[in-house]
């Protein structure tokens, strides 16, 4: 399988979670259909089929992560 660079990955969890706090406020159709978009690339470019679990598995690829435990993000 390919894997996506670091940065992409990085890109599209920062896109995701900023879309998901706009949901939240706003809720408009436009924010839904992009938080939608991005959670397809996101499940495509780490090879899963559900977006939380693509964003643990992007998180276990950038630079820092810790495998060994739990964490997904070094501190």
């Amino acid at each position: 399988m390919l894997m996506a660079h670091p940065a992409v990955l990085k890109n599209l969890i920062e896109q995701y979670e900023t879309l998901r706090l706009l949901n939240a406020e706003d809720g408009s159709s436009e924010v839904r259909q992009r938080m939608n978009d991005v959670a397809y690339t996101l499940c495509v470019s780490t090879g899963t089929r559900d977006v939380d679990a693509a964003l643990i598995a992007a998180r276990y690829q950038l630079p820092g992560a810790r495998p060994q435990d739990d964490s997904v993000v070094a501190g």
